[in-house]
């Protein structure tokens, strides 16, 4: 028996993703003595296997696979399966889509973290009030600390939700996008908004389409349900 196909085993049995380290625990309190040979599995023993495991599953072309989605493993069907499997388990109600000035800063969040309200809106030229409150409210943004400026105003970067709505591992799997990365951001002179962490003045607008390709940002289409079981 190997260390792979025991967490194939739990992955497909569990009810949620698990981590690498919610996997070492329940590998270390597993059965007793010599009923566990894998007790003392190490996090850095068991990413390499979950690596290797997901390299098979996709190599067999099966309809699902085992992916990672913000630093959590799961089993998935695979994106053209979804009418069908849709149809067996309902379809659940999701949020809205974001517009498209949510997007867009939201692009500008991920890619340039953290940021205050004034550096965000310095970049896309437009206040950000109504869009910063809507991606609050569903969990994309939060704040993460407060700028080394006058007023301490808060600065704002992405959640673990954000990765998952994007169905991301890590924030590193971004698509490139250099050109965003190279606007400079400078102090305003004139604000156009109020409040101690809005001030800000316009400049020209960025738009989510020149930064990150259009697939990088659409919604997955994949239904991230376990696989069948079978007897």
């Amino acid at each position: 028996m190997e260390l792979k196909h025991v967490l194939e085993a739990i992955l497909f049995s569990a009810q949620k993703p698990m981590t690498p380290a919610e996997l070492q625990s329940l590998l270390a309190t597993a059965g007793e003595g010599d009923a566990n040979p894998f007790s003392g599995a190490k996090a850095r023993d068991i990413a390499p296997a979950l690596e290797i495991l997901a390299a098979e599953h996709e190599a067999a072309a099966r309809t699902y696979r085992l992916i990672c989605v913000a630093g959590a493993w799961q089993f998935a069907s695979q994106p053209e399966f979804a009418l069908w499997i849709r149809t067996l388990v309902g379809q659940k109600h999701r949020p809205s889509r974001l517009s498209k000035p949510g997007l867009e800063t939201l692009a500008i969040i991920a890619y340039r973290q953290p940021l205050t309200r004034a550096e965000i809106e310095e970049i896309r030229g437009v206040s950000i009030d109504g869009v910063m409150q809507t991606l609050m409210e569903r969990e994309l943004v939060e704040a993460v600390g407060r700028a080394e400026a006058p007023g301490r105003p808060p600065t704002y970067g992405t959640t673990k939700l954000f990765l998952e709505y994007f169905g991301l591992r890590a924030l590193e799997d971004l698509p490139d996008a250099s050109e965003l990365r190279r606007i400079p951001v400078e102090k305003p002179k004139a604000p156009i908004t109020t409040g101690p962490d809005t001030t800000t003045e316009a400049h020209a607008q960025v738009t989510l389409e020149e930064v990150i390709p259009h697939s990088a940002h659409a919604e997955a289409a994949t239904v991230q349900t376990p696989a069948p079981q079978t007897p």
